[in-house]
């Protein structure tokens, strides 16, 4: 599917709309520090509790006290919590459930070409759609390629930890694809960029000077539609870019309809004289 400036816009809006609705937590998130949860004991309506996890990872909890729940799941503690619920006596067989109500310990930063840049909390297995979908989605300035910063944590021994690796993720590419694609999982601490989209520009006799996406293989006279077509004075004689290399500088170039528009490139369109 060969996407149009606006195409490509309005599937990104509908996509990231999509994946706010389904988006829902799970059991695998980990609970980390200020993370407030509700525990409620089935049966046991005076052992509901709310709290919120200490900075050094513990609650304290009815009848048990305090009790280390950082770096577990959900699902971990409340096989924890009903362990020692048994254990100790106090009832032969709890059924715990463990709920998340506010996702503090865990966040990344959106920065960039979205509707709400900040910083995130992370209530799941997120994926860079569901972290893009929660910051609003991608602005129609926004480029198709993010670029996500990931910091290895201690204990990874793959790699030096607090070092920074760089990834650069083309969306386009995703959703064209015919094949499973891997989302991307984020992680804690993560920062995802969203560029500006590389623009070109068209001034003179068209209907609509201005800025524009530079799109895979866009000519120039598939620039010159984007810009609205030539006035009643425009002519395609003597078009010109004016076009900026880092050996060169600024270039005149005389162009054909056919040739590819380059990032940064200036579309000039003259006036005829007859």
């Amino acid at each position: 599917m060969n996407f149009t400036q606006k195409s490509f816009a309005m599937f990104l809006a509908v996509f990231f709309l999509m994946a706010m609705q389904i988006k829902t937590a799970s059991a695998d998130y980990v609970i980390g520090a200020d993370d407030a949860l509700r525990i409620m004991v089935y049966g046991y309506e005076d052992l509901k509790t709310e709290t919120r996890v200490s900075t050094d990872g513990r609650i304290s909890f009815p009848l048990i006290g305090e009790v280390i729940v950082a770096g577990k799941t959900t699902f971990e503690t409340e096989r924890e919590l009903a362990r020692l619920l048994k254990s100790g006596g106090f009832i032969i067989d709890p059924q715990v459930t463990v709920m998340i109500t506010e996702y503090k310990s865990q966040q990344v930063s959106v920065l960039g070409q979205v509707h709400s840049p900040g910083r995130y909390n992370l209530d799941s297995a997120n994926t860079l759609v569901d972290v893009i979908a929660s910051a609003g989605g991608i602005t129609d300035l926004g480029d198709e390629k993010v670029i996500v910063a990931h910091r290895s944590p201690a204990g990874d021994v793959t790699s030096n930890v607090g070092a920074i690796t760089r990834q650069v993720v083309n969306l386009r590419e995703i959703f064209e694809s015919t094949k499973k694609t891997d989302l991307l999982p984020v992680q804690q601490g993560d920062i995802i960029y969203i560029p500006k989209a590389p623009m070109f520009y068209i001034y003179g006799e068209v209907q609509h000077p201005g800025s524009y996406r530079v799109e895979s293989k866009l000519t120039v006279a598939q620039a010159l539609s984007l810009g609205g077509g030539l006035t009643n004075r425009g002519t395609e004689r003597d078009m010109v870019i004016k076009r900026t290399t880092e050996k060169m500088g600024v270039q005149t170039i005389d162009v054909k309809l056919t040739d590819l528009v380059q990032k940064d490139d200036v579309i000039v369109i003259d006036e005829r004289w007859f």
